[in-house]
């Protein structure tokens, strides 16, 4: 089974970029497969830190294709930027393709984006602003623009010039103004197709063939499952879908192909924007797990809200995953902390919840039940190697996850490089 899916189990922001980086030594391909430039992921070599919001994690390694499948959208300009970026760097990146049935990210798509929510008020989901969800209306609306339009854009006026028309009427009836005509709008494609041409193809037919000739193959999943808008926290999720069975209308996969899942799970639990959030504190404990985690999102620069472990909603995500091991990320943040909290349960009206509710009302108004662990003082560091470095309360944290879960962790995050990772046992397909 060459193929991997790497998942967030929780709210996303728990490390998958590092995670797919780390296996991506032994991969030949690292495939995004839905989600847009509003997934950051933060990846540290020895020499500086990178942060990607659409090319593939694994893209550092020159041995590793990168693909951006039709189940992502893409914003033309962020991707320049960011291939950019990398030159500047020094870094001669390995292939990069671009699927020609991905859906592009137009500038209005982040104007109207930030009239929709400011529009909603008080009832705001708290967006990246990055026009993604309008985005993916389009595509389901069937007035979206393709990747392969850069192919023609000697054809589009017409298409462009109702685009304008209908966005012009939506931006004016939630009293904003469109902030380009058609002309610009065409130059700005023009622009794009020369820039990104050259990286366009039939994605889907890759992949299978890779798969196919036994290549490794890493499908890497952007935001988590509780941002997923069939499983997650509805409204306060995302606007593709997240979960491993994504992958085969996301990236054209093959149905006879069969996938393997690492779930990767922070040590603690952290949440962007609104919605929901049981465990979350808002005390020196969170204070704590905010500045030494270091947790600001990566594509939006806000605050992370931080809390205990909620081990019954990542119960619940490890059954939809199918997850049977995982990547525990930042358990070094931990260090200081005498004491540590997990929550096994919840309650409602006094009555304790025997499964993870879909009523966003229901999990605003649910109270933990926690089990408690001593923590742990020593500091997690280069020399963390094996489970048997760790400190006693540490290591017994990780058992007690992995018996709750019913998952190995076959690895450890006590870092931000890749060095800092504990690997127990066979790498790549966990």
């Amino acid at each position: 089974m060459p193929a991997l899916v790497v998942v967030d189990l929780q709210w996303g922001d728990g490390g998958k970029g590092k995670i797919v980086d780390l296996l991506s030594e032994n991969a030949d391909c690292v495939v995004r497969f839905h989600g847009g430039a509003n997934a950051g992921h933060t990846v540290e070599s020895a020499r500086m830190a990178f942060k990607f919001h659409q090319v593939p994690s694994g893209i550092l390694h020159r041995h590793v294709t990168g693909v951006i499948a039709n189940g992502s959208v893409i914003d033309p300009d962020e991707l320049i930027s960011e291939l950019k970026s990398l030159s500047e760097k020094g870094y001669k990146i390995g292939k990069l393709l671009i699927s020609d049935r991905a859906h592009i990210v137009m500038p209005y798509h982040r104007q109207l984006d930030r009239l929709e929510e400011a529009f909603k008020g008080g009832k705001a989901v708290g967006t990246t602003g990055r026009g993604i969800g309008p985005c993916y209306a389009d595509k389901a609306s069937r007035i979206g623009f393709r990747v392969d339009d850069l192919l023609d854009v000697g054809n589009l006026r017409e298409k462009v010039e109702l685009a304008v028309k209908l966005k012009s009427a939506y931006a004016a009836a939630l009293s904003g103004q469109l902030e380009m005509d058609a002309n610009g709008l065409l130059d700005k494609l023009r622009e794009w197709s020369s820039a990104l041409s050259p990286y366009i193809a039939d994605t889907s037919h890759v992949v299978n063939d890779m798969l196919y000739r036994g290549k490794n193959v890493i499908f890497e999943g952007a935001h988590g499952m509780l941002l997923d808008p069939d499983h997650g926290n509805y409204p306060y999720v995302t606007s593709s879908n997240i979960s491993p069975g994504a992958v085969y209308s996301g990236s054209g996969l093959n149905s006879n192909a069969r996938l393997s899942v690492m779930g990767v799970l922070k040590a603690y639990s952290t949440r962007v924007g609104g919605g929901p959030f049981p465990t979350e504190l808002n005390d020196e404990v969170g204070e704590h797990l905010a500045l030494k985690g270091m947790e600001v999102g990566t594509t939006t620069g806000r605050r992370r809200r931080c809390g205990w472990l909620d081990l019954f909603a990542t119960r619940y995500t490890v059954g939809l995953t199918g997850a049977k091991n995982i990547a525990l990320t930042k358990l070094d943040v931990l260090s200081g902390l005498r004491k540590l909290k997990v929550a096994v349960g919840y309650t409602y009206e006094g009555k304790r919840l025997k499964s993870y509710p879909s009523s966003a009302s229901v999990l605003y108004a649910a109270k933990p039940v926690y089990r408690e662990f001593n923590g742990w003082m020593e500091q997690l560091d280069e020399g963390t190697k094996s489970m048997t470095d760790l400190p006693k309360a540490a290591a017994s944290y990780v058992s007690f996850l992995e018996q709750f879960l019913g998952v190995k962790a076959k690895l450890i995050s006590v870092g931000h490089r890749r060095e800092n990772t504990i690997v127990r046992g066979k790498q790549f397909l966990g």
